[in-house]
C-alpha cells in the first residue's frame, strides 16, 4: 500500500477567503469518490500558526504505484491539480505503508 501526502502552502495574496481556495478545496474533498484508484481519502486545513506550517493537506491511500500512476493522470485528479497549481506550491510523499 502507499500512502500518498501533498501539502499545499498558499501563494502570496492566497488564503481561505479566496473563492479560488475555497473551490480547490471543494474539489479536493471529492477526489476520493471520483477516483476509483483510491480506497482512502482525507484532506483538511491546516490550524497551526506557526510560519512553517503549510495551509491545507490532502492524504490518500492507493494500492501500490501502478495505482497512484494512474490517480495522476485521471481527469478529476487533472481537474484537483489545475486549481490548486494557480494557487499553491506543494510538496509530496508517498510512502509505502
Amino acid at each position: 500500500m502507499i500512502r500518498h501526502i501533498v501539502l499545499f502552502k498558499f501563494k502570496p495574496g492566497v488564503d481561505w477567503t479566496d473563492p479560488r481556495a475555497l473551490a480547490a478545496e471543494r474539489t479536493a474533498a471529492q477526489v476520493g469518490s471520483e477516483v476509483p484508484e483510491v480506497k482512502e481519502w482525507r484532506v483538511g486545513r491546516n490550524v497551526s500558526p506557526r510560519e512553517v506550517a503549510y495551509d491545507f493537506l490532502v492524504d490518500g491511500l492507493l494500492e501500490d504505484m501502478d495505482k497512484v500512476e494512474s490517480y495522476l493522470v485521471h481527469p478529476f485528479h487533472q481537474d484537483a491539480i489545475r486549481q490548486w497549481r494557480e494557487i499553491s506550491d506543494w510538496v509530496i510523499a508517498d510512502v509505502e505503508v
